[in-house]
């Protein structure tokens, strides 16, 4: 077989064997097909799409790449969880610790900021000495002496994934059902877990953009794992606007923090607990919702999931003391708010320019392999639906200097001017990273255009928005 055959074949529409797929997998993991050809690969996948069998096909070549682990001689059953991808979802730093205080174990491997996505690693690593990099004795050890685990794809555990995942992050292929389900799916398998609950988002914020493209993603991983011989269950979740007020890495596991705490947004906890939940049961530990529920909320009031995250991040080499004092987390030397220049309510927020906006400054990856700055990030003051009055604060920007502040300026209260065609107007002020939207309609009026150009929004609007978060459960 000759790998440009094979990447001629899926340009071309026609599917791939399992042979086919193995041989590739195997060769780009060994290093025998470049980086080159796996993109041209990857790019052929995201506009062909996959078969089913194909994509079983791609996870198990992937989860084979390496060690598949077996952990029943720790626990007869392990939970994991895995999110498709989100703005300020770093929900796995409340869920493990919780979901091990009730006591069921929690293996999970995680990746690194994707996209506008950003990654749980790369959030851990915001905590001094956290070690992500575990090999599989010191990942064994790990969830045998804690009951939690987080790591990463090592050189023995699922390589192929941990390569793929890096470059479809800079080659524009990202957002592909096969390469994502095929993705998770090969981490789960490989990381020995057998109660797997998928939180699948959908959104402006998420890769799947509409509830259709959830549902389909969510239908792949699910029918992957059963056939695999896990119990698998999918959760599809509201991602229209950041999940929590924080978005970036130590912002977010100072969030993270104050939930186990038992601050922490409303909305973010509510997440965490219908996601912990159905781990919890489909580990066999609670048989109904309203159970688990009442379980995971003592869990959080009487301080075992805190304490169980202390002895997580201990056992994984992180320093402790920034769970008793967050200001020792990385802070950004450049803070700076931005204020709504006008009173109304908060229609709208562009999730994935939040996303990208983390991206601008340095907390996200534009490149392969490119380093992750732990200090900024956005946090949000109002969510949608919120009203606010003129001059009170809609978001602050932590960055880490003025070369990366600079090229990103935010309209500082002062709104976009609508023409005739629905463009900002020549007097509006202009910015190449960020613009602030505000707008005095109501949201969905029907007949009024919206406006042109709007990578960076927050909408303010004279009534209410009417959206709610859509969530449908698959079993």
């Amino acid at each position: 077989m000759h790998a440009v055959d094979i990447i001629t074949k899926k340009r071309d529409g026609s599917p791939l064997t399992s042979e086919e797929i193995e041989f590739f997998i195997r060769g780009y993991t060994h290093g025998s097909i470049p980086d080159y050809q796996a993109a041209a690969w990857c790019m052929a996948v995201y506009f062909q799409g996959m078969t089913e069998p194909e994509t079983v096909a791609l996870t198990l070549a992937m989860a084979h790449s390496g060690e598949v682990l077996d952990l029943h001689d720790i626990a007869p059953r392990i939970a994991d969880k895995h999110s498709s991808g989100g703005v300020g979802d770093k929900t796995t730093l409340v869920i493990a610790p919780l979901v091990a205080a009730c006591g069921v174990p929690v293996a999970k491997m995680s990746g690194r900021a994707l996209g506008f996505s950003g990654g749980t690693l790369d959030k851990l690593e915001s905590i001094p000495g956290f070690r992500a990099d575990l090999s599989v004795d010191e990942f064994r050890k790990a969830l045998a002496d804690c009951g939690v685990v987080v790591s990463g794809q090592t050189a023995n555990l699922a390589p192929a994934d941990g390569k793929l995942y890096a470059l479809r992050d800079v080659t524009g292929t990202v957002a592909s059902v096969p390469l994502i389900a095929s993705s998770i799916m090969s981490k789960k398998i490989a990381g020995g877990a057998d109660a797997i609950v998928l939180d699948v988002k959908v959104g402006h914020g998420a890769f799947m953009e509409t509830e259709a493209q959830a549902a389909n993603l969510a239908r792949t991983m699910t029918s992957i794992g059963r056939g695999v011989g896990r119990h698998v269950a999918a959760v599809i979740s509201d991602m229209s606007q950041p999940l929590g007020q924080a978005v970036g890495n130590a912002v977010e596991v100072r969030e993270a923090i104050e939930t186990l705490r038992g601050g922490g947004p409303a909305d973010f906890l509510e997440h965490c607990l219908v996601i912990a939940g159905c781990m919890i049961m489909l580990a066999g530990k609670s048989q109904s919702e309203q159970r688990a529920a009442q379980l995971l909320r003592e869990k959080l009031a009487s301080g075992a999931a805190l304490a169980k995250f202390r002895d997580w991040i201990a056992a994984q080499g992180g320093d402790t003391a920034v769970i008793d004092n967050p200001d020792l987390l990385p802070k950004a030397p450049l803070i700076e708010t931005v204020p709504s220049p006008q009173t109304g309510f908060v229609a709208a927020i562009n999730a994935r320019a939040f996303g990208y906006a983390v991206v601008s400054l340095g907390g996200g990856r534009e490149k392969k392999g490119a380093p992750i700055d732990h200090r900024v990030g956005i946090v949000l003051g109002p969510k949608v639906g919120a009203w606010v009055e003129k001059g009170q604060p809609l978001f602050t920007i932590h960055a880490g200097d003025d070369s990366r502040l600079n090229p990103c300026d935010i309209a500082r209260g002062l709104p976009l001017e609508r023409t005739a065609r629905g463009r900002a107007s020549s007097g509006s002020r202009h910015h190449p990273g960020f613009r602030t939207n505000l707008n005095t309609l109501p949201p969905h009026t029907p007949h009024v255009p919206r406006m042109a150009w709007r990578p960076f929004s927050v909408t303010i609007c004279s009534r209410p928005s009417t959206e709610r978060c859509s969530r449908q459960r698959m079993q």
